[in-house]
C-alpha cells in the first residue's frame, strides 16, 4: 500500500475557503454502483479532477486531497475501485483490499473514471484531469487512452511498464495517449526501476505526446505524504506542478 491510515496530503488547508463535500454513490455505464467522495468550491469550477487512489481504494487521504483541490477552486471526485466486488458502502481500516484489487479490470476502472468525469461535467466543469497515485497513477495515465476527453493525466509513482498479468502499460500504449502527461516519480523507489521510468519518457517522446516526467532523487515510493518531512520540498514541487497544469484551463 502507499500510505498509512494516518497519513495526510502534504498540502495545507486554506482556512475559510467556501467548499462543500459529499459522500456519493455513482453508477458506471455497466450498472455498477460505487463509492466516491466529491468536494466542490461554492462557485462553478471550470476545471474538474478525478482522483484515482492507491490499491486500497477510497479512504481518508484521498477525501482530504479532494478538499485541498476544492479549496483552490477545482471540483474534485475521488473514486473507489471495488463497487463490483465489495459494494458501495463505507469500509473500515481493516478492509482486506488485495482480493478485490486482483479482480479489477481496466474496462471496469475506466468505466468508473467515465462516471466520475460525467458527474463533474454535469456540474459544468469543462476541463477534466485525472490525478492518481501508485495503482491509480498507472490508471490515470491509461485514462488518457480511454476516450474520456481529458485535459491532462497526472500520475504519482505509477508503474508505467507491463502489468503483472502481461497487459500493456502506459509505456506500451504511449501512442494511444491523447492528453498531456505528468509523471511524478521517486528516484529511490525499488518497485519502479528508473530504467522503466526512462523508458516511459522515451516512449512519450517517440509518440509525440506532450509530457513531463519528473524524478525526485532519493525520494521513496509514496513520498507525497505529510509524514515524510525529509521530502517536504519534493512534495511542494510536485503539488505546484500539478496546479500549474490545472491552471492552464482555469
Amino acid at each position: 500500500m502507499c500510505f498509512d491510515h494516518d497519513s495526510s496530503p502534504p498540502v495545507p488547508p486554506i482556512s475559510g475557503a467556501a467548499v462543500s463535500h459529499d459522500d456519493l454513490v455513482l453508477e458506471a455505464a455497466d450498472g455498477t454502483r460505487f463509492a466516491a467522495f466529491a468536494a466542490t468550491p461554492d462557485e462553478t469550477a471550470r476545471v474538474g479532477v478525478v482522483i484515482l487512489p492507491d490499491v486500497r481504494g477510497l479512504y481518508r487521504f484521498y477525501e482530504e486531497l479532494a478538499l485541498r483541490f476544492a479549496e483552490r477552486g477545482y471540483a474534485a471526485v475521488a473514486i473507489d475501485y471495488f463497487g463490483r466486488t465489495a459494494g458501495a458502502e463505507k469500509r473500515d481500516d481493516d478492509f482486506e483490499y488485495m482480493p478485490h484489487v486482483e479482480q479489477t479490470t481496466q474496462d471496469g476502472i475506466q468505466a468508473d473514471v467515465a462516471a466520475a468525469a460525467g458527474y463533474l461535467r454535469s456540474a459544468d466543469s469543462e476541463a477534466i484531469f485525472t490525478v492518481g497515485f501508485c495503482f491509480g497513477g498507472r490508471n490515470s495515465w491509461l485514462a488518457a487512452a480511454s476516450g474520456h476527453r481529458l485535459a491532462g493525466a497526472i500520475g504519482f509513482y505509477g508503474r508505467p511498464g507491463p502489468g503483472r498479468d502481461g497487459s500493456p502499460g502506459p509505456t506500451q500504449r504511449a501512442g494511444e495517449l491523447v492528453a498531456p502527461i505528468l509523471a511524478l516519480m521517486g528516484g529511490d523507489d525499488p518497485g519502479i526501476p528508473l530504467g522503466e521510468v526512462n523508458a516511459f519518457d522515451k516512449a512519450l517522446d517517440a509518440a509525440g505526446v506532450e509530457h513531463e516526467v519528473v524524478i525526485y532523487p532519493g525520494a521513496p515510493h509514496s513520498f507525497f505524504d505529510r509524514k515524510y518531512e525529509d521530502f517536504a520540498s519534493e512534495s511542494e514541487d510536485a503539488w505546484n506542478r500539478v496546479l500549474a497544469l490545472l491552471e492552464r484551463y482555469s
